[in-house]
């Protein structure tokens, strides 16, 4: 088994301050590994990168058809943007459910100026929103039980296991509890770059195929809804026009290059967020989708400034090369 690498250095005043240690896999849609950093094979749970597909199954469950923001705010993990509640609200409305159904955790929004808006945290404002209200709108169209649409034999989840199995090329996957208590799948990351490439080869020949084209078209339509301002989910889309990207909590991200048929996973070691970005760059890096123009203009997501006394003193840098 492979050792992890060296993906992200914290270097402060000239010192070498802090390292993170993780894994990069990159996949074509058949599975196999491209290039890779680290253990491709390290088994991780994908989190909100599984967003896509999660959403997928909940549109085929919903039968009719769905319109971009509708799509996007199901893949998203937003900010709590009023842009992103107001989605979540509409989306909601194509039933006869209220807020009140969404079973995920009340939150505040991500940014203190929208925080300000509200005098407690709620359900509708958790960055899983749009996914929870997916699966409503599926559960609610089959007359599945509402209140318990989170647990892992509920009809609709029991879909989700089958249908990301076939994705991933997993047979069975370990399941737990993701942060929003919707099931999540602990797979190895290949298999999560498999997926992602396999959702932007979809041909739309069949149900699964075709809610995969349908929820990268939405993606790429719609990208500040997927996350929102100062996240790299939206800032790459908006800079790379061949590109879906879709973050995960603990250090986890992943990417689908259209135009090259590839998956992209990364995953941080120690959990850190802050060095996804510039992990993730540095490997679009070399596989030639980002050049040094891209690099340049999202420099705050490649190489985001250490401070002191609120000013740069240095930079949190990515330089690894595949295996």
């Amino acid at each position: 088994m492979s050792e992890p690498a060296v993906l992200a250095r914290v270097v402060r005043s000239g010192l070498e301050e802090s390292i993170h240690l993780g894994h990069v896999a990159v996949c074509d849609a058949t599975g196999r590994l491209v290039a890779s950093a680290g253990n491709p094979a390290r088994v991780v749970f994908g989190r909100s990168s599984l967003k896509p597909l999660q959403a997928t199954v909940s549109m085929a469950m919903w039968g009719d058809p769905l319109d971009d923001t509708d799509v996007a705010i199901m893949c998203g993990s937003h900010n709590g943007e009023p842009v992103h509640v107001d989605a979540v609200r509409r989306l909601l409305r194509r039933t006869a459910l209220e807020e009140s159904a969404l079973r995920c955790p009340p939150a505040w929004p991500w940014h203190v100026e929208d925080a300000h808006m509200y005098e407690a945290p709620r359900p509708v404002l958790h960055n899983c929103s749009g996914k929870h209200a997916g699966m409503l709108i599926a559960s609610f169209r089959n007359g599945w039980d509402v209140e318990n649409y989170l647990d892992s034999e509920h009809p609709l989840q029991r879909r989700i296991r089958e249908w990301g199995g076939r994705a991933m090329g997993v047979t069975d996957p370990a399941i737990g509890v993701d942060g929003c208590g919707a099931p999540v799948f602990a797979v190895p990351l290949h298999a999560m770059a498999t997926l992602y490439a396999r959702l932007v080869t979809a041909d739309g020949v069949d149900l699964m195929s075709a809610g995969m084209r349908r929820a990268v078209e939405a993606m790429r339509r719609e990208p500040y809804l997927l996350a929102g301002r100062d996240r790299i989910d939206t800032a790459l889309m908006q800079r790379v026009d061949t590109l879906v990207v879709k973050s995960g909590a603990e250090g986890l991200v992943c990417a689908g290059i259209l135009d090259r048929g590839l998956g992209v996973a990364v995953r941080i070691d120690d959990g850190s967020a802050r060095a996804t970005g510039p992990a993730l760059i540095r490997a679009l890096h070399l596989l030639e989708v980002v050049g040094n123009e891209e690099v340049e203009a999202l420099e705050g997501f490649a190489r985001p400034a250490v401070l002191g006394g609120g000013r740069p003193v240095g930079a949190l840098t990515s330089a690894f090369a595949f295996d």
